[in-house]
């Protein structure tokens, strides 16, 4: 059945992003950005409620409130990157407008990739590492003083079920000189569906959300570990299974 209920969702995602997309191209250019993005919404919040039907896939959240709390402040999330499901997932279930930092390669995906380049996103080229920093550092400010969140995954790559690697410093160093707040994430998305497999597994996924880390008078090294000391230690207490 796991098989049959993940061929199912992959037509339907495929079908319901074709779909949502051409709206999109319809409707968008009459549309403000933030209007543009609610509207994008709307794919996010089908996707996830139809793998919740068709594969089983529930979610709950914890720590919401850290949120809450800093609707008016700048902030920068920094998200555990298991899986292809919080990508997907974030953009409805968090109360702001996201900026997401993502290479540029995505744009090209026939439909959603298309889609994503009508948003003000943040799409860097990682074979010019250099131009890549100094384009998220410009373009991070200024998504900040409008009033978007930055959602960046530290670590660079989803990284399998259970393992930790290295996280990057690239938003840490952002945030110290934005001065935004910095909230952690924690999940375990990657149990449900895992990095690069076409199978979707029954479950509920856990989303944690640490209290806000001020960034004043850090440098990017504490900042960073601060963020991996936090998540990874939440790992292991929202999913202890795979860390034993």
């Amino acid at each position: 059945m796991i098989y049959i209920r993940s061929a199912l969702f992959f037509l339907f995602l495929i079908c319901f992003t074709i779909l949502y997309a051409l709206s999109c191209f319809v409707v968008n250019p009459f549309l403000s950005i933030s209007a543009r993005y609610n509207y994008v919404r709307g794919w996010s919040f089908g996707v996830i409620k139809a793998l919740q039907w068709i594969c089983g896939v529930h979610y709950k959240i914890i720590g919401m409130e850290n949120m809450i709390s800093m609707l008016n402040e700048p902030v920068i999330l920094m998200s555990k990157h298991q899986s292809a499901w919080e990508t997907i997932a974030y953009i409805s279930l968090f109360p702001k407008q996201l900026c997401y930092v993502f290479k540029k390669e995505l744009l090209m995906i026939p439909f959603f990739g298309w889609a994503m380049a009508m948003l003000r996103m943040i799409h860097i080229d990682r074979s010019q590492r250099d131009k890549a920093s100094i384009a998220v550092a410009k373009q991070g400010k200024q998504r900040l003083s409008e009033g978007c969140w930055i959602i960046i995954y530290p670590e660079g790559t989803r990284a399998p079920v259970g393992q930790q690697i290295p996280y990057r410093k690239g938003g840490a160093r952002l945030a110290v000189d934005t001065g935004a707040n910095v909230i952690p994430i924690a999940h375990n998305a990657g149990t449900c569906w895992p990095k690069n497999s076409f199978l979707k597994y029954p479950g509920s996924i856990t989303i944690s959300i640490g209290p806000a880390m001020s960034t004043i008078d850090k440098n990017p090294s504490v900042v960073i570990r601060e963020i991996e000391s936090w998540i990874e230690q939440e790992m292991r207490q929202i999913d202890p299974a795979s860390y034993t």
